[in-house]
């Protein structure tokens, strides 16, 4: 008799180079917990995305994706209590596939579909899987979520999605989506929600006090504004153990995962922290007063000791929700 995993295996073989013209998958923006403006999450795309160069963007989502690792190590360490010899795994919304790659060494007896909707990040992907010894095992799956996982021939045993369901405009259809194509007693396991990301004290002692939380008010306003551009958007109340169950599925755990890094920064983080607010003030810096711009022009300027470059207070504190749901048997 051939085993679940086995079956898994032997369908997604053909997955490595295979290629659906279905466009991107979707994804969120920079970490933390809520809506960001900075590099997206590892992945995942936004919605004007055809003009992207996916290419050119790997290396920073890779970096990004690297620097959260602890945190994702530690989340999968949590999930692989439960979900024990998974035959297939699929990441939906896998980007360059820095976390494909560690769902590969938390399920060492699993195949692991990477499923995104650029080629370029996906033939990063592979390259990485290889570096790191797992390309008998990898795949690669290309185009739009949640219709491209139609062209799974086996359901999935764990099916990760790193906030991608939250650019879909349904999320409700998405979840039932993703559902349908898990194995019976199959787990799905979606990163949503958590806590903004900080990184400055409320006094930086430039500007006025709070400049953090002003900007994630912001941010909140631009994430609505998203969710109400997408096509097919329907409001939710995101009670994510709620919309799993609505979805048919069975809610088994919810859990939040930090990654601390404590004050003083390193160099990767304050590199990191100086792209993030580099894109936040191109992105956002008309709906800023005169005297916030002022301060995240000194925050950016690497020859200002008051820099994220420079000053000794930075810090990178983040939190991260994980719910899982199964698939009743």
């Amino acid at each position: 008799m051939v085993s679940r995993r086995t079956l898994g295996i032997m369908a997604n073989e053909k997955l490595t180079t295979m290629a659906h013209d279905h466009g991107h998958s979707h994804g969120s923006h920079a970490p933390g917990g809520g809506p960001h403006p900075g590099p997206h999450s590892p992945g995942h795309h936004g919605h004007d995305h055809a003009d992207i160069d996916w290419a050119g963007m790997a290396p920073l989502l890779e970096a990004e994706a690297e620097l959260f690792s602890p945190l994702y190590t530690e989340a999968l360490t949590w999930l692989a209590r439960d979900v024990r010899d998974p035959g297939l795994v699929v990441d939906a919304g896998s980007g360059p596939g820095v976390l494909s790659c560690l769902l590969a060494d938390a399920f060492p007896g699993a195949r692991v579909v990477a499923v995104d909707g650029a080629e370029p990040l996906l033939e990063r992907a592979r390259a990485r899987a290889a570096r790191l010894g797992a390309a008998d095992r990898f795949g690669t799956l290309a185009g739009e979520l949640p219709g491209v996982l139609d062209e799974l021939e086996y359901p999935a045993d764990l099916l990760w999605a790193s906030r991608s369901l939250h650019h879909l405009g349904d999320q409700r259809a998405g979840l039932a989506a993703f559902g349908r194509r898990l194995a019976p007693g199959g787990t799905l396991a979606i990163l949503e929600g958590g806590l903004p990301l900080r990184f400055l004290p409320r006094d930086i002692g430039i500007g006025r006090p709070g400049l953090q939380a002003r900007l994630n008010v912001l941010e909140e306003e631009r994430f609505a504004e998203m969710r109400a551009g997408l096509p097919g958007t329907v409001a939710e109340t995101e009670d994510w153990p709620g919309l799993l169950n609505a979805a048919g599925l069975k809610h088994t755990g919810s859990r939040s995962f930090l990654l601390d890094l404590p004050a003083p920064a390193s160099d990767r983080v304050r590199a990191y922290l100086a792209v993030f607010l580099g894109r936040l003030r191109e992105a956002q810096g008309d709906r800023l007063d005169a005297g916030d711009r002022a301060v995240l022009d000194r925050l950016l300027d690497p020859a200002d000791e008051a820099s994220i470059h420079r000053r000794p207070d930075v810090f990178l504190l983040a939190a991260h929700t994980v719910h899982t749901a199964v698939r009743p048997a």
